[in-house]
């Protein structure tokens, strides 16, 4: 498979030890193999805006799966929609809990404090994409670089590649951006 993503982007953004790279699954016919294949070949970052708060392969408690959405919301006795109580887990980007929909191949956010989830990117590549252009965000804000210069090449570059994670008006990027161009950050 090509992806417009590749592990030297990934690492070249982030670094190699803060690069989580998850099992390699056996693909099977639930689950996205543009997605397996990518979680297991380029990785997640492990940052201040996105963090993998568990690795996959460390050992758990029995019936405590870390990578399974329902398991874990139901490990900390908070409310599970139905439909997505099999996504995987991927991390947090900032505030909200960030899950992938296995079959779909859909990311989604649960934003803290809320119930429910949003669509927030069309697929793992999209997510992976837009966490590389922030970490060179991020770079070029620690040079002084205009926030509103920064806030404008984000939307244009990652918009171009998926318009998903700017759709919903609240959505985490949306929000994050809006610090940035505040003067928050």
């Amino acid at each position: 498979m090509n992806f417009a993503v590749t592990s030297h982007d990934m690492i070249e953004a982030y670094g190699l030890v803060d690069v989580v790279y998850f099992p390699q699954l056996p693909a099977n016919e639930s689950a996205d193999p543009r997605a397996l294949s990518l979680l297991s070949s380029v990785g997640l970052p492990h940052s201040d805006a996105f963090s993998v708060k568990e690795d996959p392969g460390d050992p758990y408690e029995p019936g405590f799966d870390p990578l399974i959405l329902g398991s874990r919301l139901d490990h900390y006795g908070v409310s599970c929609p139905e439909e997505s109580r099999n996504w995987w887990l991927l991390g947090y980007l900032f505030s909200s809990l960030i899950a992938l929909d296995p079959e779909s191949g859909k990311v989604y956010a649960f934003p803290e404090g809320e119930e429910g989830y949003v669509l927030l990117h069309r697929d793992v590549e999209s997510l992976l994409f837009s966490l590389i252009e922030f970490r060179k965000l991020e770079r070029d804000h620690e040079d002084d670089v205009d926030p509103q210069e920064l806030a404008e090449r984000f939307r244009r570059v990652v918009g171009a590649f998926d318009p998903t994670p700017f759709a919903e008006e609240e959505s985490q990027w949306n929000v994050s951006l809006e610090e940035l161009e505040s003067g928050i950050w």
